[in-house]
């Protein structure tokens, strides 16, 4: 891919961002906000800001790229004939966005056959938004633009770490999971996406998911690395069908904690 395809993708992503950013914020902290629940057991919600969001992407892509494939959390597959395709969260968090946190994204990519090529996760009510992809990372938000870069390697001892739920998914992803917290400097729970943006952003060293789905990982497997991170399943190969994730800023903290992992794997 050429750096002028680059740029287009780029510039569609953006586009996307902000098209989304136009529908969502209006639903949140709104009054009177509800959710449909797409599990029989359990919760996985899904709210009209969501369908909203993923509609008026698709409606951007039918125009400006009308030959890319699409993948959607909502609205399932388009096919394409181009060899691209997006993969679209359109609020990666509902459950934050119900809870008024400003931990949600709109999570934008781009894969072809190998794998993502670009990824962006837009937080629209903060007005942070993050993007990379061909080794370039950047960000801009109320305190202007930025490059981005990892942490890079540290000992595991020094590390902080980030998931989104404590239960993390099975009982042994979960005991997985704390056998890593068990040697981090610092723990934190719930950030959603926004951990992967922190990560990318060089504030934090590890994320430790499982149970994604693609539309969950791509946007954040490019960004990473497109600022110098590592992101696998827990045994070292490819993450962006979803699983089990683990990210990290240098190739210290993600072996480290690999070699923890492997062993509920």
């Amino acid at each position: 891919m050429t750096q002028h395809d680059f740029q287009e993708i780029t510039r569609t992503a953006h586009a996307l961002a902000e098209a989304a950013r136009g529908v969502v914020l209006p639903y949140f902290r709104s009054a009177g906000l509800s959710a449909e629940n797409k599990l029989s057991e359990g919760f996985d919600p899904v709210t009209a800001a969501d369908k909203a969001a993923e509609q008026v992407m698709r409606s951007v892509l039918a125009e400006q790229r009308p030959d890319d494939a699409i993948i959607g959390e909502e609205f399932g597959v388009r096919a394409g004939r181009s060899g691209l395709t997006w993969v679209l969260d359109p609020i990666d968090g509902t459950r934050g966005f119900l809870a008024g946190t400003p931990t949600w994204g709109v999570l934008i990519s781009v894969c072809d056959a190998g794998g993502p090529i670009f990824g962006m996760i837009d937080q629209p009510y903060v007005g942070e938004r993050f993007w990379g992809g061909f080794g370039t990372a950047e960000m801009t938000g109320p305190m202007g633009d930025s490059s981005l870069r990892v942490r890079g390697s540290r000992v595991l001892s020094e590390a902080i770490l980030f998931t989104t739920f404590p239960e993390v998914g099975t009982m042994a992803e979960r005991a997985g999971f704390e056998a890593v917290a068990q040697h981090v400097k610092l723990t934190r729970f719930g950030m959603d996406c926004y951990a992967y943006a922190l990560l990318a952003a060089g504030q934090i060293d590890l994320v430790i998911e499982a149970g994604l789905s693609n539309y969950d990982i791509c946007a954040p497997i490019a960004l990473i690395e497109a600022a110098g991170g590592i992101v696998t399943d827990w045994k070292g190969g490819k993450a962006h069908d979803g699983g089990r994730v683990l990210a990290a800023a240098g190739e210290e903290q993600h072996k480290a904690a690999l070699d923890i992992l492997s062993r509920f794997s």
